[in-house]
């Protein structure tokens, strides 16, 4: 996926909550099996219907997905979008330097 300024935007909005951004990095962690809902509970520490808010706004930008296994729901987070987001934020790193040397050396 490559990333359009807007849509890293929104993702990076939502990374800038502390409780959000540490329910990806847990689900990272984690891999391509993801946690629990009650795992996440747990490695978190946040209450159950404020987890699920904190979860629905991270499915809603597809970070995060769920799914049902039996009784337990289960979330995994998109490392592909993780990954394209962070290339997002690096493509261009150091680009500016040549010309910035340019400019000194005038």
């Amino acid at each position: 996926m490559a990333f359009e300024t807007p849509s890293a935007a929104a993702v990076l909005a939502e990374l800038g909550n502390e409780t959000r951004l540490a329910i990806v990095r847990n689900l990272v962690r984690a891999g391509g099996d993801g946690l629990t809902v009650g795992e996440i509970q747990r490695e978190t520490g946040v209450p159950g219907s404020t987890l699920t808010h904190h979860i629905q706004r991270l499915c809603q930008v597809g970070l995060v997905s769920q799914t049902r296994r039996g009784s337990a729901l289960w979330c995994r987070a998109d490392t592909d979008l993780v990954h394209s987001l962070a290339h997002f934020l690096i493509e261009e790193c150091c680009a500016g330097e040549g010309r910035r040397r340019e400019a000194n050396a005038a």
